[in-house]
């Protein structure tokens, strides 16, 4: 999977964060802060899209919506980093080591085989 860009990133936070499609000129004016021309909003997306992170409809305007979640997105990102390792075994000694004791217990329970949503509600 690919990487996100500090913008890439500020739209997808975005379309994370809505509860439904959402189109190019709502994600602009959300961004405010960050002074962007639609054009450049409509870029983003289409990257997003060739990247394989959003998908969008064929309304008009076209609303955009992520295409896996932000909990995907990440453990995707956490099996890459895994994988491009050529000592799995040190990384994962790493990663569980600074974890915290609340971390661990749902780590414990996760592998015990404790569905995501048992673990995460502790």
């Amino acid at each position: 999977m690919a990487s996100l860009g500090d913008l890439e990133r500020a739209v997808m936070e975005r379309l994370w964060a809505a509860d439904g499609p959402v189109a190019a000129t709502r994600l602009r004016d959300e961004l405010t802060d960050r002074g962007l021309a639609l054009t450049t909003v409509h870029t983003v997306l289409t990257r997003l899209e060739q990247k394989g992170f959003v998908v969008h409809d064929e309304g008009r305007p076209r609303r955009f919506s992520p295409r896996s979640s932000r909990e995907e997105h990440a453990a995707q990102v956490m099996r890459e980093v895994l994988g491009q390792a050529a000592d799995r075994q040190a990384v994962l000694a790493r990663f569980v080591g600074g974890v915290d004791a609340d971390e661990a217990r749902i780590l414990r329970e996760l592998l015990a085989g404790a569905g995501p949503d048992d673990a995460a509600r502790g």
